[in-house]
């Protein structure tokens, strides 16, 4: 299992109030649509339906707000990891995160390719310690820790295949389900999960990730 060398605070586990919940979720469909770059104070006030005034009152950068979403989008997974992490099976803590990061990226297709390529993303996150520490812990469980080309190229493909794939005009008119069992099919090789790992997870990691 991945080191517990020090207790990680959860991503994203800062109190919003119902009215930055609402511009966050607008800056993300805007950030997902535009880019970063592209998306103004005014902008996201106009799809909030506020002035530009009231998002600076909630935030006082667009940085905050970039990083308050990344965390927002990406603490969805904070419960898998804890969960993968309380199973006894590396197999199966593996196989249970490993689904559970797949379900995101189908489920929130846009949001998963911006997060990860996004130019101002990429940047503000690099420099964020709390994000670095969850890549961390969430690569470690996925593809473990040791450092090397190996482990650096699957990181690359797995992230590329996930990211990229989820947001491709190729599979838009792709279901969930279809989308999501391909998915699986193509990273469980490139992380290198045994074929004997079971496709369904058990009961304990069904109760653990519940």
């Amino acid at each position: 299992m991945p080191s517990s060398r020090q207790p990680a605070a959860r991503l994203g586990s800062a109190a919003r109030t119902a009215s930055q919940l609402r511009t966050l979720r607008a800056a993300m469909e805007l950030f997902a649509e535009h880019g970063v770059g592209a998306t103004s104070y005014q902008r996201i006030a106009d799809a909030v339906g506020v002035t530009k005034g009231a998002i600076y009152h909630q935030f006082n950068t667009k940085d905050e707000i970039v990083i308050a979403v990344a965390e927002m989008e990406l603490a969805r997974l904070e419960d898998a990891l804890e969960a993968a992490g309380a199973l006894d099976c590396r197999i199966e803590a593996r196989e249970l995160l490993l689904n559970r990061v797949i379900d995101h990226a189908v489920e929130h297709r846009r949001a998963a390719n911006t997060l990860q390529f996004d130019p101002v993303i990429v940047r503000l996150l690099s420099e964020h310690q709390p994000f670095q520490r969850f890549i961390e812990r969430l690569y470690g469980m996925l593809v473990g820790e040791e450092p090397g080309p190996d482990t650096q190229v699957r990181l690359a493909a797995l992230t590329c295949v996930i990211g990229g794939t989820v947001s491709h005009p190729l599979v838009a008119d792709l279901d969930d389900d279809t989308l999501r069992n391909q998915l699986l099919d193509m990273a469980r090789r490139i992380v290198d999960l045994p074929d004997v790992a079971p496709r369904r997870i058990s009961r304990k990691a069904k109760r653990a990730s519940a």
